[in-house]
């Protein structure tokens, strides 16, 4: 169903567009700067948040996968992200795929909607999957060739993360490779995995050929836990590196539930996320 070249190919990566470099203070890790970028895909201009430590590197880099939130830059999802990694002497750029917030180009949620309203469920829930493995799944690696450009980071340790629509473009980047090094993917198509086999069948394809360290977390109310059985059995089943964790039904409800309730719920899982790159990346 993919069929496309890699977004290296197709993807031409801008000079960093127009904003001005924000100092921040993180959980004393001391300054680092943020600004909105712009990169290429497919014709189409995108944004990104990029957030770098102080000092000259080389350091290692993590893409953040936004979920299927239209303006994922609005909140305090990419701030909070962060963070949790630049501490940890972490690049973190965030690109945000088309048709969300200020990136060009058509929105997947408006697409998988009129293709229910006009060809039925089926067709709507095949579209989802070839959409995230085609021109999403270019987005992201768009942003991760703008990455590997930059002269302070270290193309040998990158790695790759994100949260429900996140998740499933974390594990198919994981499949592709691409140069990543390990994945960490929260609550992976928990929203959308009941009743979409098409869905289910295609991340099992894409765990079953990582070639990476995965951690896989949900936590205990989230919309389905079947992702993470279902995909922790199959890494299991294909001998791959990986850790698997369903949190404990404890603190405050909105952080038990999908995405651990978003940035609110992000501390839950920063500590084991920056311990498992730890261990997986040096």
């Amino acid at each position: 169903m993919s069929g496309r070249a890699p977004a290296s190919a197709i993807a031409t990566v801008c000079i960093l567009a127009a904003t001005t470099a924000v100092t921040a203070q993180r959980q004393g890790a001391g300054p680092y700067s943020k600004q909105r970028v712009s990169f290429t895909t497919d014709g189409l201009t995108l944004v990104g948040f990029l957030f770098k430590p102080a000092g000259a590197g080389p350091f290692p880099a993590l893409i953040w996968n936004h979920g299927s939130e239209q303006s994922p830059g609005v909140g305090p999802q990419f701030d909070t992200v962060a963070g949790i990694f630049v501490p940890a002497g972490y690049v973190v750029f965030a690109p945000v795929r088309r048709g969300h917030g200020l990136s060009e180009g058509m929105y997947i949620g408006d697409q998988v909607q009129r293709a229910r309203q006009l060809q039925g469920a089926l067709a709507a829930q095949q579209l989802l999957v070839h959409l995230h493995e085609t021109e999403q799944l270019d987005d992201q690696l768009a942003g991760l060739d703008y990455v590997k450009r930059l002269p302070y980071v270290d193309t040998n340790r990158l790695v790759v993360a994100g949260c429900s629509y996140g998740g499933i473009q974390t594990l198919l980047a994981a499949e592709r490779g691409a140069g990543f090094k390990a994945a960490i993917a929260i609550s992976p198509a928990a929203e959308s995995w009941n009743g979409n086999r098409f869905l289910q069948d295609r991340l099992v394809r894409a765990v079953r050929n990582v070639d990476m360290p995965v951690m896989i977390l949900q936590p205990p109310k989230d919309a389905s836990l079947e992702p993470i059985r279902v995909l922790g059995a199959e890494l299991t089943r294909a001998g791959k590196r990986h850790v698997d964790k369903i949190y404990p039904a404890t603190g405050p409800l909105d952080e038990q539930m999908h995405c651990f309730g978003g940035a609110k719920g992000m501390h839950v899982w920063a500590a084991d996320a920056v311990a498992f790159l730890g261990d997986v990346i040096h």
